[in-house]
Parts: C-alpha cells; sequence; structure tokens
C-alpha cells in the first residue's frame, strides 16, 4: 500500500513539473515514424542535400550494352518481335542465340570506378544514380535473389555497384542507385501477373530481399524506383518499404525517393516528382521533382549506331538543366557506358563542357530555389532563380513567401544579344527601387542599366572578354 501511494504521488509530482509547452519541447525532439499510408509519408520534409544539389549523373548499364542497338529495352523488343531488332539478331547472331548469352560479353574489363566518379565531379555533378538492376533482371551487384544473372557470376566478375559507390564517394558526391521493380521475364514475377497480383511471392522472394540488400550493403542516398506501372503500389507494398525506409533503415535520415511506385502514384507521391521520362513542364511545380534525360537523345544504354545529330549539343544541354533549376526541379544527366566499362568521348566532352560552365555560373545553380518569375515574359532566353536566408523542406521548390529574405537574385541568359544590350522585364520593378547593383558571373565590374517602359536594358560586356561560352549569368543585390 505504501508503494503504491509512492507512485502516486511521483506521478503526481512528475505530471506538474512538465507544462505543456515542456511536452512539446519533448515531442519535438523525437524523431517522427511515419506510418505506411502516402498521407503519412508525404508530410517527410525533403533532405536538404537533394534540393541544393541540382545535378545529377545517371548510368544505363547492363547486359543490353552488349548489343547495344536500339535502346536498353532490347530484349524486350527482340521477343515482342521489332522488326529492326529482330533483323538485327537475324543479321548478326546464329539461329537460337539466346539472350542470356550476352551475359558472358558484359566484360568491363576498362572499367575504372575512380576514373568515372572524376569526370562526373569534374562534370559538376552532386549525386550519381547507377542502375543496379534494369528490367533485364540482371543485377550489377551479387544479388543473394539473382543466382547466375549478376554481375560477380557471370560478365565482369565484379561488384559494379559497389565499387562506384565508394569511388563516387570518394569523390564528395553522393551515390544512389536505380532499380527496377519488374522483370520482363522473371517467371515468378509472371505467375503473379497470372494470378492478376492477387499474389505476391514475387516482391516476398525478389525484389524486398534485393532492395534490402542494396540499402543495407551500400546505404544508397537515393532509391529511383522504376518498372511499377503494370500493377498498383499495393502488389509492390510500396507504402510498407518506404515506411521502414524513412523509419527504420540505415540511410532514413539523408535517403530520397522518387515517384514510381505503382499506378497512379507517379507526379503524386514521393520525395520528388519525375512524373515521365525527360519531364520538363518549364513552369513552377508545387512540388520537388527531377528531369531525368539523355545526352543521346534517343536511348538511355549505349547505341553503337548513334550519330551525332542526336547528342544534345551543350546549348541544348544547358537550356535543360537551367530551365529545369529554375522551376524549381533537378536534372539528372544520362549516359550510357559501353560493355566494356568506357566512357564514349562524346559524352565526355559534353559532360566536362558542363562543368567549365558550372565552374563559372554554378553560383546560379547549386543551393539556388525558384524565384518569383522563372521565364522573363518578353525574353525567352532568360531564366531565373534566387538564393533565400533559409531551406524549407517541406516547401523547398516554391517561390519565395513574403517571409523569405532573399539574398541574389540570377538571370542566365542562353543567348547574347547581338548589341550587347540584355531585355528582361520581370527584374524591372525590382532595379526600379535604386537598389540593387548588377555583376556578371565570372567578371569583374557591375554592370549599367537603364529602365524603359516596363523593361530593363542592361549594357553587357564586351563578349570577347566574358568567361563563361555558352550562356551567361547576371548577379543582383542590394546594396
Amino acid at each position: 500500500m505504501g508503494i503504491l501511494l509512492l507512485f502516486f504521488i511521483i506521478s503526481i509530482t512528475s505530471a506538474e513539473i512538465f507544462e505543456h509547452n515542456d511536452l512539446d519541447t519533448i515531442e519535438s525532439k523525437t524523431a517522427k515514424r511515419y506510418t505506411p499510408t502516402w498521407k503519412d509519408l508525404d508530410t517527410r520534409p525533403l533532405p536538404e542535400w537533394y534540393d541544393t544539389a541540382k545535378i545529377g549523373i545517371f548510368l544505363h548499364w547492363g547486359v543490353y550494352s552488349v548489343p547495344s542497338f536500339g535502346s536498353e529495352w532490347f530484349w524486350s523488343n527482340w521477343k515482342s518481335g521489332d522488326n529492326k531488332t529482330v533483323a538485327f539478331m537475324n543479321k548478326n547472331y546464329p539461329p537460337g542465340f539466346s539472350y542470356q548469352e550476352f551475359a558472358p560479353m558484359f566484360t568491363a574489363e576498362f572499367f575504372d570506378p575512380d576514373a568515372w566518379a572524376s569526370l562526373f565531379r569534374k562534370a559538376g555533378a552532386k549525386y550519381v544514380v547507377l542502375t543496379s538492376k534494369h528490367h533485364e533482371g540482371f543485377t550489377l551487384f551479387p544479388s543473394h535473389r539473382s543466382f547466375s544473372w549478376n554481375a560477380m557470376e557471370i560478365g565482369p566478375k565484379r561488384d559494379l555497384v559497389g565499387e562506384l559507390a565508394q569511388s563516387v564517394r570518394d569523390n564528395n558526391m553522393k551515390f544512389g542507385v536505380y532499380h527496377s521493380l519488374y522483370e520482363w521475364f522473371n517467371p515468378i514475377y509472371l505467375e503473379d501477373k497470372e494470378n492478376l497480383f492477387l499474389t505476391k511471392e514475387y516482391p516476398k522472394t525478389k525484389l524486398w530481399p534485393d532492395l534490402k540488400q542494396i540499402i543495407y550493403n551500400y546505404e544508397p542516398s537515393v532509391i529511383w524506383s522504376d518498372g511499377d506501372w503494370e500493377t498498383f503500389d499495393v502488389y509492390w507494398n510500396s507504402t510498407d518499404l518506404l515506411a521502414w525506409l524513412y523509419n527504420d533503415s540505415p540511410v532514413k535520415d539523408e535517403v530520397v525517393v522518387n515517384d514510381r511506385w505503382g499506378i497512379g502514384i507517379p507526379c503524386h507521391h514521393g520525395d520528388f516528382y519525375n512524373c515521365a521520362d525527360r519531364y520538363n513542364p518549364g513552369k513552377l511545380q508545387n512540388h520537388k521533382w527531377e528531369n531525368a534525360f539523355t545526352i543521346d537523345s534517343k536511348s538511355w544504354g549505349y547505341r553503337r549506331n548513334m550519330a551525332l545529330n542526336e547528342i544534345l549539343s551543350i546549348d541544348q544541354l544547358l537550356k535543360e538543366v537551367v530551365s529545369t533549376v529554375s522551376c524549381g526541379g533537378n536534372a539528372l544527366i544520362n549516359i550510357g557506358p559501353t560493355k566494356e566499362g568506357t566512357i564514349a568521348p562524346i559524352f565526355q566532352e559534353r559532360l566536362l563542357a558542363l562543368g567549365d560552365w558550372l565552374a563559372i555560373n554554378g553560383e546560379a545553380i547549386y543551393g539556388t530555389s525558384p524565384w518569383i518569375h522563372q521565364n522573363d515574359t518578353s525574353n525567352d532566353y532568360v531564366w531565373y532563380t534566387c538564393t533565400k536566408a533559409k531551406y524549407n523542406g517541406h516547401r523547398p521548390s516554391s517561390a519565395p513567401h513574403v517571409s523569405d529574405t532573399i539574398t541574389a537574385i540570377y538571370a542566365i541568359f542562353l543567348h547574347w544579344p547581338s548589341d550587347n544590350i540584355l531585355k528582361a522585364a520581370n527584374i524591372a520593378p525590382y532595379l526600379h527601387t535604386g537598389t540593387y547593383k548588377i555583376k556578371m558571373l565570372g567578371n569583374q565590374g557591375y554592370l549599367n542599366w537603364i529602365i524603359k517602359s516596363g523593361t530593363a536594358f542592361i549594357t553587357l560586356p564586351d563578349k570577347a572578354i566574358v568567361t563563361s561560352e555558352n550562356a551567361w549569368s547576371l548577379k543582383f543585390t542590394q546594396n
């Protein structure tokens, strides 16, 4: 009886000690746990590293890099009777040749992960995403569930994911993985499909074990999901996986995922949205998004017969990057390595040119936010960004709020005016206050300007002396 009375007294005393505000403080220090519902998962703030990174490299590499014809969908195209693919096989390979026979030819003998990572760092990338497994099912890591169909057992006989992950991190970039949820010809998946996805043997025995092996072994900062479109998220157990990822996984505090988790999910749920391949809406979005696009305009995987006019020029590449970042997105730039593990010189040239540009103009890209305006209303070649004093993980891609402190505004223009006078309308009201000064990134001194009829006329330096070659950035700051 005495012990119970003492417990009662202590309980009352303890309750009196904590006022309501104290309880709020204690709760706020406890990490939120997410329930496996989209409504709750969508409340997770976006890790700041991803929003500030802006530039990533995407790599599509696998057995399809051996035929290197058409695209990374080679096996599916062949089996479905695509005329060009069938004709290619009939002309170049003997009757009865199987897709699996390409795997030993996926040799990667020249794969140098340190050289790759060095190239990506020089290109200005802040994160790298590698295909751990495409729809063909071949894994670039020693999957415990892909027997004799992984890069450790056949072909390179190497853990390609692990090697690149280490080199990428050694070069101070984040590492992520692409992972296809489905596999075209996996019999376990096909049996579930035959059962109208009422059975879940494939996600239970193959998908989840592979993903958890990847997460525990390599601790990726990005999970780039794909191959979700044949069925709903309930079959993939998507919300359960993400709740575990956010609550208990070794990457719970910094991992970000995209939106490809089942029918109806893209462009609606996920840390960032892809919505569609090569998605670039050209206007501000209400959620963080990413433009995943290819330097080879025709394919994600390497093609031996690609033509120069099918490769994005540096001007086209910069337009994708600048317009994407201006509208709140990240640019994930894809290249396809060869079966030998090399990166085509034309891809290297484009990436290094991007890196040279970012070395001068990166201040207008990295760590920026969308401004009040994105594309100037009177000049299609001008795109705006800004920097804010405080990051908002719940609305990272939104236009500045009245309470935000804007530390700088940037106008990036993609075409040099013939008269050396840049005309822009949306910046004019701010210049009209008379408290802004303008400089060009990479050049010394400030620029002169006047306003006529609501348009700013900014006198540029002599083009012969500017350091940037393909696009140029003006920085507006208050005196």
